[in-house]
């Protein structure tokens, strides 16, 4: 049987090229885009892939690493670090990392074995090791916790915590040693002139009102350096859960010493603030909750607190209008 041929119009024709060259041109432009893409890994990939544990040293690294390295962090906002447990996708990143930085003195509780292991193996820095001993609160409160892991509230403890990324990152990087030294140098004179800052806004509080209550004692150093007192109701670390003579030990010095506000932290529940406000009431006296603070972690992205000095002015601030 003879095949039935139809001769397609010059209408039909033009439409069938349009259509190839179409197919052409995205298959080309799929093709330029995927050449990019791959460039553009390639190019990622030839930074040093950093992994941090909590946001305040992810952002020096960043600071100090500019556009050499990847700073990648673990922890987000709102993270507790001391009751933190690495998930699966947290230790592939930990194993393809070229460096690692973590606090230290147990402030990652859960996940100092892994650094000591991996420590054997790459690069693992405790951002803490440069501070002499003698500087470092006791931690004996925090579950055998030697020392108090929260440097960082004391910003001159956080000037020699940059020091110890810039070397870490200079030994490991030499060709670089000059970016990192430069980008250390200014940073650390914005710590210089933070340092300044916290001192004499906390001067503004009345030194009968500097009292500092906290969900937990991670304000200690910050105490210390610039002339605050500092309480907590839970120990260094939240690790160690609170009781009711906790509760009831510090409503009572609050009523004793008519302190008007007390602070919840951005990583901890706000209930066991709130149990030793309604205590303080029920004895007659009135207690507000001053503002959030961040304690054990950053602010969210975009925030008055995504960044170490944004983080600590928002807490001087806080603390500062609520006190005064």
């Amino acid at each position: 049987m003879e095949q039935i041929r139809v001769k397609k119009s010059p209408l039909q024709r033009a439409k069938i090229t349009l259509s190839v060259l179409v197919l052409v041109i995205v298959a080309a432009c799929s093709k330029v885009d995927g050449e990019a893409s791959r460039l553009q890994r390639a190019e990622d990939s030839s930074k040093i892939q950093v992994v941090s544990t909590i946001g305040m040293i992810t952002d020096v690294v960043q600071e100090v690493g500019g556009e050499e390295v990847e700073a990648i962090g673990l922890m987000g906002p709102g993270v507790d670090p001391h009751l933190y447990k690495a998930s699966q996708g947290d230790m592939t990143r930990l194993d393809q990392a070229d460096m690692i930085f973590y606090g230290g003195l147990h402030l990652e509780g859960k996940m100092t074995e892994i650094f000591e292991k991996l420590e054997r193996s790459k690069p693992t820095v405790a951002v803490s090791r440069g501070i002499d001993t003698s500087l470092l609160r006791s931690g004996e409160d925090a579950g055998g916790t030697q020392y108090d892991p929260h440097i960082w509230f004391n910003v001159k403890h956080w000037i020699s915590a940059t020091e110890t990324i810039c070397d870490a990152l200079t030994s490991y990087d030499p060709a670089h040693a000059d970016l990192y030294k430069d980008n250390a140098e200014k940073y650390i004179q914005q710590l210089k002139e933070l340092d300044e800052e916290v001192r004499t806004a906390i001067a503004e509080i009345p030194e009968s009102g500097r009292v500092l209550v906290t969900a937990h004692d991670a304000f200690g150093y910050f105490g210390e350096a610039y002339g605050i007192k500092v309480m907590g109701l839970q120990g260094i670390s939240t690790a160690a859960e609170y009781g009711s003579k906790d509760v009831s030990e510090l409503r009572d010095y609050l009523v004793d010493n008519k302190i008007k506000a007390v602070f919840v932290e951005s990583s901890i529940p706000t209930k066991s603030m709130e149990a030793v406000i309604a205590g303080a009431k029920e004895k007659g006296h009135e207690v507000e909750i001053g503002g959030e603070l961040y304690s054990d972690s950053l602010g969210e992205p975009g925030s008055d607190a995504d960044t170490y000095i944004k983080m600590v002015r928002h807490n001087v601030s806080t603390i500062v209008n609520a006190l005064k």
